[in-house]
């Protein structure tokens, strides 16, 4: 599906697009709200500044995607795959993100304000400068992340694998890691 027909579908009221191959797709500053999204593949694809808060994107392939500044409110990515991309100043506040794979994705300066990201994949993730007050990182695997300026005020890192993590001083008293 090319990007037009995605939008137009979108502005006569389709939402669900669920099994769509969307594989580098340009969808940057695109207001995709409520989307379905469910195992598509989003593999490449463009999304900068693109809206798709309070989307479903679970399961999707969004491998080597290029989020830079979009806006994923409140949407729910479980099980998705993110492996690899750029997510430098993405809104992710409040989003569902159990499961999804980060594995070496650029979360830099991102704001994942209160993000439930328990089981999360982040090794190898740069997530310098990212808000993560209030997530849930209870159980993730943060092997050889960069979390350096983080803001990591009343984050939940329970139970998560910080092996090789960088990790700012300045905030460990106030996080739970037991």
């Amino acid at each position: 599906m090319e990007r037009d027909e995605l939008l137009q579908r979108y502005a006569a009221g389709e939402r669900d697009f669920s099994n769509a191959n969307l594989s580098g797709v340009n969808l940057t500053g695109s207001k995709l709200s409520g989307v379905n999204l469910i195992r598509a593949d989003l593999s490449h694809a463009i999304l900068k500044s693109a809206n798709v808060s309070g989307g479903f994107l679970v399961m999707a392939d969004m491998e080597q995607a290029d989020l830079q500044g979009a806006t994923l409110i409140v949407a729910n990515l479980s099980g998705a795959n993110l492996q690899g991309a750029d997510l430098r100043r993405a809104n992710l506040c409040e989003a569902v993100l159990t499961g999804v794979r980060f594995t070496k994705a650029n979360l830099s300066a991102a704001s994942l304000q209160g993000a439930i990201m328990a089981g999360a994949n982040l090794a190898q993730a740069n997530l310098q400068n990212a808000d993560l007050r209030g997530a849930n990182l209870y159980g993730a695997d943060l092997q050889n992340a960069d979390l350096s300026q983080a803001n990591l005020t009343r984050t939940n890192l329970r139970e998560a694998n910080l092996q090789g993590t960088i990790l700012p001083d300045s905030q460990l008293q106030e996080v739970p890691l037991g």
